[in-house]
């Protein structure tokens, strides 16, 4: 399932002790001296035949020194021999059970064998009480590797949350914890599927999942009938118009975008709170030119919501473009620092700047919006977009 990564060192790391104090003193003390310093530089280089091959001849002159045995099983579990890594965990713990961290060397040794119930344990253990955080990751990824395998999705997802909140920026880790993500959510739809497979949940589940690949027709046809069950069910006409929308954006065709209002109205009316729905009539009443309406619909949103970042960049773009610059600024000002990475904002703040005769702060916007622009492909929509929602995008009188 997963590759984990091991560092050059990781026998010494493991067994997390020194070879030279272990020694005994014994009629081949010499060639044993010989034998220890040629294992640690061959690990020390990441040649682990070699200090395989010495550590070996160690086990043989001294076989009570469970640092011998504890190397020996870090070595054997690099080169993927899981059984005789075992074997030699198990034989140090008898000789010294008070070595650290053979608990966790011994799980990750058993789960890749596939013994997952005997490895829980060690693996629990490793991943709680370690302080070593490479250990801790071993056993976290080990860990989802076992759960999945005994079929235990909620303790996967567990793990997963607590490895992402741990290791936030490693892309092993948000690889495999985002397949444990989607593997439950399927566990947990076809459960929803079997039980109750006529219920308002269930034709939600497919409508969104008939919007995810764009099926749209069907989408629809699956809230329509939500809508059947419960007319007043909150976020349903919503969602239909976002579908709406996004047809209009690849067929532009007017009587999607009436149907996106419609149902934008719609949602209004039974939860007049949603700052989404409003947010969403707002965008497209700039898209139609009428900034009067689209500057009172966001000033609504921003009411309710005085941080809904996308209102106040929309809200600048409308202020600017109505000739009315001064006020553009704050709005602007305060959605780069919301989301320091909004392409968009950092434009608009720009165009502010300019229209107020601001001439250093209009090039420090810029050179912010170069910045952002460069780094993100045209064909990926603006870094950090609120998905709920239609991203402000650069209309065609903003190109840069």
């Amino acid at each position: 399932m997963m590759g984990i990564r091991l560092k050059l060192a990781l026998a010494l790391a493991f067994c997390g002790c020194s070879l030279q104090s272990a020694w005994p003193q014994t009629d081949h003390q010499e060639q044993v001296a010989q034998y220890a310093e040629a294992g640690q530089k061959a690990l020390a280089s990441g040649h682990f035949p070699d200090a395989r091959e010495n550590f070996e001849r160690l086990a043989k002159l001294e076989p009570n020194i469970a640092e011998v045995h504890a190397t020996l099983a870090a070595i054997y579990f690099k080169q993927r021999e899981y059984e005789l890594s075992v074997r030699e965990v198990r034989t140090a713990q008898k000789l010294k059970p008070s070595l650290p961290k053979l608990d966790s060397l011994l799980g990750l040794s058993l789960s890749e064998l596939g013994q997952f119930e005997d490895a829980l344990p060690h693996l629990e253990k490793g991943f709680k009480q370690t302080s070593d955080s490479e250990v801790r990751r071993m056993c976290g990824l080990q860990l989802l590797r076992a759960y999945t395998g005994l079929n235990r999705d909620s303790d996967a997802v567990e793990i997963s949350l607590a490895l992402n909140k741990a290791y936030p920026d490693d892309p092993e880790i948000l690889y495999h914890t985002g397949r444990i993500y989607g593997n439950f959510a399927y566990v947990v739809m076809t459960k929803l599927h079997d039980k109750a497979p006529n219920s308002i949940w269930m034709l939600q589940a497919a409508g969104e999942a008939s919007d995810a690949v764009k099926n749209y027709d069907a989408a629809i046809t699956a809230f329509t009938h939500v809508l059947e069950l419960e007319p007043r069910r909150p976020g349903i006409h919503y969602k239909m118009g976002r579908i709406y929308q996004k047809r209009f954006a690849e067929q532009q065709k007017t009587e999607d975008r009436d149907a996106a209002q419609r149902e934008f109205k719609a949602e209004l009316e039974i939860d007049p709170g949603s700052g989404d729905a409003r947010y969403e009539l707002a965008a497209i009443q700039t898209d139609l030119g009428n900034l009067a309406d689209a500057q009172r619909l966001y000033q609504e949103v921003l009411q309710q919501y005085p941080d809904f970042e996308e209102a106040l960049v929309g809200l600048g773009g409308v202020l600017v473009d109505s000739e009315k610059p001064e006020a553009a600024v704050a709005p602007l000002q305060r959605a780069t620092q919301i989301r320091p990475n909004d392409d968009v904002a950092w434009y608009r703040l720009a165009r502010a700047y300019r229209a107020t005769g601001k001439a250093e702060e209009r090039q420090k916007a810029l050179e912010q919006f170069r910045r952002i622009h460069a780094s993100t492909p045209g064909t990926l929509r603006k870094p950090n977009a609120d998905e709920a929602v239609t991203p402000q995008q650069l209309g065609p009188g903003e190109k840069p």
